[in-house]
C-alpha cells in the first residue's frame, strides 16, 4: 500500500523560505517519479514541480524555476520541495504526488496536502 505524507508548511513573510517533506511509504517509490501540486482557494490544483525515479532529470513550473528547488532520497523514500524568495502567490495547499516510471505518466498516489501561506 502506498501512502504519502506531506510536513514542513506553515506562514512565512514574502522573501522567505520554506521545505516540504513527503514521506512515501511503499516499495515502488524509488522507480516512480514524483511531484509537487498546489492549490490557490478558488483556483485549480497546478503543477509545480517534477523529479525522475533517479533523480537526474526535473521540471518546474514557469512560476517556481530559480526559486523552487525538488530532489529525492531514494534510501530513505522522501521528496523534498525547497522553497526560497516566495510570494503571497505561492499561498497554496501544496500536494506531493507519486507517478510512473517516466516524468510523463499520470500521478496515482497523492498526500493529504500542507499549507503554505505567505503573508506579511
Amino acid at each position: 500500500q502506498v501512502r504519502l505524507v506531506e510536513s514542513g508548511g506553515g506562514a512565512v513573510q514574502p522573501g522567505g523560505s520554506l521545505t516540504l517533506s513527503c514521506a512515501v511509504s511503499g516499495r515502488t517509490f524509488r522507480w516512480s517519479a514524483m511531484g509537487w501540486f498546489r492549490q490557490a482557494p478558488g483556483k485549480e490544483r497546478e503543477f509545480v514541480a517534477a523529479i525522475s525515479w533517479g533523480g537526474g532529470s526535473t521540471r518546474y513550473a514557469g512560476s517556481v524555476k530559480g526559486r523552487f528547488t525538488i530532489s529525492r532520497d531514494n534510501a530513505k523514500n522522501t521528496v523534498t520541495l525547497q522553497m526560497n524568495r516566495l510570494k503571497p502567490e505561492d499561498t497554496a495547499v501544496y500536494y506531493c504526488a507519486k507517478g510512473g516510471n517516466s516524468l510523463t505518466d499520470p500521478y496515482d498516489y497523492w498526500g493529504q496536502g500542507t499549507q503554505v501561506t505567505v503573508s506579511s
